[in-house]
């Protein structure tokens, strides 16, 4: 479980984290061409092998790379405008499945790293996948919803305060969780809906409010069974 946790956690840096959207946008235009393609595919390999510490380890760190830069190509030369949400989602499946498959294949089970110990590894995993992670998993599965009115207020406010909101939100509620403040979220979630309503009130857009609260209740969800997963593997530790 702690082999699969440290390179959860490497994909998450790799693929969303250290990716910028500059990356991206080259990866998508130029394909196999793109230079940061390969940047991309060796940064998976060598977080791999770092995070996990082990020489023996290295040969499937390499693995990783390599699969991942296979499934990557797949996914630019076949998505189109109408299906990156698809693929975006395949993409995810097919490399959380190789990661899957790498701690089956591998024999040393002895996978510590010196410096922490393994409830380190779970809580920063779980902390990062509640941040741009999530961000972009939401932003991918409701994009689909996305009114046009939206943009009408967009001048009236902050540059990606809507992500960075979310991302304190899951913070907020991952962090109620594992200190047992159930009740917390309840507030939380009361007060944003206070905030809320003044906006929505105003923007007089039913299918602005339904996306909003599609949104805002996708959040809570994730950041709540993650809190209660991250939760129950810490239990398992003691």
């Amino acid at each position: 479980m702690i082999l699969f946790i440290k390179l959860l956690l490497a994909h998450l840096l790799g693929d969303f984290i250290w990716q910028p959207n500059s990356w991206v946008a080259d990866k998508e235009t130029k394909k196999h061409k793109s230079i940061y393609l390969y940047f991309h595919i060796l940064l998976h390999g060598i977080l791999a092998a770092v995070l996990v510490w082990e020489i023996a380890f290295i040969p499937y760190a390499i693995l990783i790379a390599i699969s991942h830069g296979i499934i990557d190509l797949i996914k630019l030369n076949f998505q189109q405008n109408k299906t990156k949400r698809t693929w975006f989602i395949a993409d995810q499946i097919a490399h959380i499945l190789v990661l899957i498959a790498i701690v089956l294949l591998y024999q040393n089970k002895t996978i510590n790293f010196i410096w922490f110990d393994n409830q380190f590894w779970i809580l920063i995993t779980g902390f990062l996948f509640i941040t741009k992670p999530t961000s972009i998993f939401i932003k991918t599965i409701i994009s689909i919803w996305s009114p046009e009115s939206q943009d009408s207020n967009q001048d009236n406010s902050l540059a990606n305060a809507g992500n960075y909101i979310g991302i304190l939100e899951r913070l907020f509620v991952f962090c109620f969780i594992l200190t047992g403040h159930f009740e917390a979220i309840g507030f939380l979630l009361a007060a944003k809906s206070i905030f809320r309503f003044g906006d929505l009130k105003e923007a007089k857009d039913r299918k602005l409010t339904e996306y909003v609260l599609i949104g805002t209740l996708i959040s809570f969800g994730v950041a709540i069974t993650l809190g209660l997963i991250v939760q129950a593997l810490l239990l398992q530790l003691l």
